[in-house]
């Protein structure tokens, strides 16, 4: 049975600033969904929200996965169930190398109580880096520590690569990456993305749906989705920009056909 992520009239605070304000999404496996709007609207508070940032405090709503509440769920046990986030700035961490990260992060979502074997692991690892073009020897270094943007990007998408979400949220992937690094993380994610998988994709700009092809496009303004379309309403947004669509009406009544 395909998975799905249902967001319901979703009301959250953070420092008791009113952020989302009813945001209603669904994201299916096997389903791209774009998420695009100017900053400040709500954009990553909803990606928080979803994993279970202790800092953001839902008021009202809900968030389902596979039909069931997972509002009283830590952010772990909400990774255990399926659900991955990418985040617009990955933090470093002095002293822990990404091997060693990446196979605490399996063990304690795949691992079933039960370590996996380190000759498996590394396995499994030296096939994630090739996948990205990424050399073995970087697994030694300790997380993002002196790394560059899109060194960032790559370690968070081999991560993707060996947890296997349901649902992977995506955000601002494309942040910070010149051309080529965004193609890398692009084809990275294109060679993950199946019926197995759900992705949200949280972007300002266009330039990486022209490399992930998303078959839903989401505007959220004002801590609101405020439009939902195909491919088209993306190239749109290029070209009018945010104001002026709404400005103009052209976001009033778009919905998916």
């Amino acid at each position: 049975m395909s998975i799905a992520l249902t967001i319901k009239d979703l009301h959250a605070t953070v420092e008791g600033r009113k952020i989302l304000k009813g945001v209603n999404l669904k994201v299916n496996q096997g389903e791209i969904h774009a998420l695009m709007g100017p900053n400040g609207s709500g954009k990553s508070t909803l990606a928080y929200v979803i994993m279970g940032h202790p800092k953001y405090k839902v008021t009202s709503g809900d968030i389902l996965l596979n039909g069931e509440s997972i509002l009283g769920l830590p952010s772990n046990e909400r990774a255990k169930r399926g659900l991955f986030l990418a985040f617009q700035y990955p933090v470093s961490i002095s002293g822990v190398t990404i091997f060693n990260f990446l196979r605490a992060s399996l063990n304690a979502i795949k691992g079933e109580g039960k370590p996996i074997p380190i000759i498996q692991f590394r396995k499994m690892l030296r096939d994630a880096f090739k996948s990205l073009g990424m050399d073995e020897e970087f697994s030694a270094r300790y997380l993002n520590e002196g790394f560059s943007g899109g060194e960032k990007k790559r370690a968070e998408i081999v991560q993707l690569t060996l947890l296997k979400p349901k649902i992977a949220i995506l955000d601002e992937t494309d942040s910070g990456l010149d051309i080529d690094a965004l193609k890398i993380v692009s084809d990275g994610v294109n060679r993950l993305y199946g019926p197995d998988m759900g992705i949200l994709l949280i972007t300002h700009y266009q330039r990486i749906l022209k490399y992930i092809k998303p078959q839903f496009v989401h505007v959220m303004i004002d801590g609101k989705i405020v439009a939902s379309g195909r491919e088209e309403l993306a190239e749109e947004l290029e070209k009018y920009g945010y104001s002026k669509m709404m400005e103009g009406s052209r976001l009033e009544n778009t919905q998916i056909q």
